[in-house]
């Protein structure tokens, strides 16, 4: 990996440090105790104005690979939708508290790109007239949702690690991916998702899950939780107080849980409890409603009986709360864009993540300031909690990363090996009734079926990725796409594809009763070619099928480090030793399982 940071970034960087050392105690390398910390940051709040402070509450989007450089058409869309040109005109301008990365946003091309984004975030900070670095935050949740590719160490996903149910695997897979993050200037992961995933229509979380048993969900987290901070990268629990049985997508519309409050405390609530226990450093809410546990049809997000009368007090956490994105339709159905965010900081919110107008959200927070409605002391609380966060995670003493840790740290061989060693252990065998599997490694394979967006950071679509591997293990492969929703002269083309094959690797996602991909899989078996079938996403697909595969099994995603593992287990040079950690109910009776919780096959 080549080193790339430029001499202006490092001169930037060694100005910005000079302001850190000016400022002598108040940045100390180890606080004696909490007190004498909670000290040195309550003299950094007394010397901020209003405006610095409630620019702290904020993590924002930004365009552009470069803090103060971007390219032209990013340029345009910070000034469209920000109204400045940069990172470092969105921190002198707002004062803002962290940054959020997103691919699409044009943050993460590479791990030396993000370095140097992110140094240059943090020298924007501490250029301030209170010089403060800023939380860099993303979603990398590994899997279905990752922002930072390859050549990243990419894990499995969290249903996947549920599959494999071991706690040391995911503790392993936070302490790898934490130090990773790190390396490249993010210091807070929105990961790992606490949700524990009991409704298979549930559009928005599914295999970001862990599973639908709350007892193993709750270890995997806290194990997960552990991992990431044991690389000093902030971990955050979400959806609170539970987003896995809904039917509805919260970034479209506003889901509704009908769960009893008992059944909150058994279902949802331990993962949670779980991450508390293991001294979560951040916990993100939900735009959900539950009546439940506040009838009055606000969305936890904005619900002082949730946030402060349940996630303070009954459960004692006194941590960084932060919203999911309040630019998401679920927190934005009941009141305007300038009310969602007094709303939330008067339920009990810290941080507010990402609003759709930052003019507008500071300004209604900034009248609800002067009006009296949010004591500026209730800034303060949330302000100290933000900054004994940034302390607790070394960004007052070391702001900065440098070309030779990334080098050093960012997709080694022994993180890869690890991911590769995880992900065999995910991979769940469903179905083998005639004993085919193993595949013989000079077989011709067909491979078709789904090819869905890949995620962040793959080498191409699944058929690819998997032809990829099976042939470096010996297979003779023909590719053949069908799509998600393949066309009758798509299904015919495969089924003239599949004649003098030995195998068909078909791979679906979501595939729903009677629809065009189930149609494809009875094509194929009819063949008389011996089909095997993989789910690529949920695991529930197989109940969809009609019978007659020679084969069927779970990857619980479509990323390279999935599909690897699923072609060695294919071949042979692996067992599959995953389990099912949701039940696949039967589709004539979703009331009966199909296969249980802890259901899967070895060879």
């Amino acid at each position: 990996m080549q080193h790339r940071t430029s001499r202006r970034s490092l001169l930037t960087t060694t100005a910005a440090v000079a302001a850190i050392t000016a400022l002598g105690s108040q940045f100390p390398a180890r606080a004696s105790d909490a007190a004498t910390t909670d000290r040195r940051l309550r003299a950094i709040i007394a010397r901020m104005s209003v405006e610095e402070k409630i620019g702290q509450l904020f993590v924002m989007r930004v365009y552009g690979h470069s803090a103060t450089a971007p390219d032209q058409a990013d340029i345009d869309a910070n000034l469209r939708e920000l109204g400045v040109r940069d990172a470092a005109e969105l921190i002198a301008k707002y004062h803002v508290g962290g940054i959020i990365y997103f691919t699409w946003a044009h943050n993460t091309r590479d791990p030396h790109q993000i370095a140097d984004l992110s140094n240059g975030i943090q020298a924007a900070g501490l250029a301030q007239r209170v010089p403060l670095p800023l939380l860099i935050a993303t979603d990398q949740e590994h899997g279905a949702v990752c922002r930072v590719g390859r050549p990243a160490t990419l894990f499995p996903g969290a249903m996947a690690m549920g599959a494999g149910g071991s706690t040391g695997d995911a503790r392993t897979l936070g302490r790898i991916s934490g130090a990773e993050l790190a390396a490249i200037g993010i210091r807070q992961d929105y990961s790992p998702d606490a949700d524990v995933n009991i409704n298979p229509a549930n559009p928005v979380i599914g295999v970001r899950s862990f599973g639908a048993d709350p007892a193993a969900v709750a270890r995997m987290v806290a194990a997960e939780v552990r991992g990431y901070q044991d690389s000093s990268v902030a971990a955050t629990a979400k959806h609170f107080p539970g987003h896995g049985d809904t039917s509805v997508d919260s970034h479209t519309g506003i889901p509704v849980i009908t769960h009893t409050r008992e059944q909150w405390e058994r279902l949802d609530a331990p993962p949670f409890k779980a991450a508390i226990d293991a001294g979560i450093d951040a916990i993100m809410t939900a735009h959900i409603q539950f009546p439940a546990l506040d009838p009055s049809n606000d969305p936890a997000t904005l619900s002082h009986p949730i946030l402060t009368g349940i996630l303070r007090e009954q459960l004692g956490y006194d941590g960084v709360v932060i919203t999911d994105s309040l630019g998401m339709q679920g927190v934005r159905d009941k009141y305007g864009d300038d009310r969602v965010p007094v709303l939330a900081l008067k339920a009990g919110v810290d941080q507010l993540l990402d609003p759709p107008k930052l003019d507008v959200a500071v300004s209604g927070v900034r009248a609800a300031v002067a009006s009296g409605e949010l004591p500026e002391s209730r800034l303060d609380e949330s302000i100290l909690r933000i900054l004994r966060l940034k302390d607790r995670r070394g960004l007052f003493t070391r702001p900065y990363v440098t070309a030779r840790g990334v080098d050093r740290t960012v997709g080694r061989r022994a993180h890869l090996a690890a991911a590769d060693e995880i992900a065999e252990r995910t991979t769940t065998l469903l179905a083998n009734p005639h004993g085919l599997l193993p595949l013989s490694s000079h077989d011709r394979v067909l491979i078709a079926g789904a090819d869905p967006d890949s995620p962040s950071g793959t080498t191409g679509p699944p058929t690819a990725i998997l032809s990829s591997a099976l042939t470096e293990l010996g297979f003779r492969t023909t590719v053949l796409p069908t799509g998600t929703l393949p066309s009758p002269a798509q299904i015919e083309a495969a089924v003239a594809a599949a004649s003098g094959q030995d195998a068909v690797i078909v791979g679906t996602y979501d595939a729903g009763a009677g629809g065009a991909q189930s149609r494809l899989v009875a094509a194929l078996v009819a063949t008389g070619v011996p089909v095997i079938h993989l789910a690529l996403r949920n695991p529930y697909d197989i109940a969809y099928l009609a019978t007659g595969y020679a084969a069927s099994l779970a990857t619980y995603c479509w990323t390279d480090v999935e599909l690897r593992a699923a072609a060695r287990v294919l071949a042979g040079r692996a067992r599959p030793t995953g389990r099912l950690p949701v039940a696949v109910p039967r589709a004539d009776d979703p009331t009966q399982d199909l296969y249980p919780i802890g259901y899967g096959l070895s060879y």
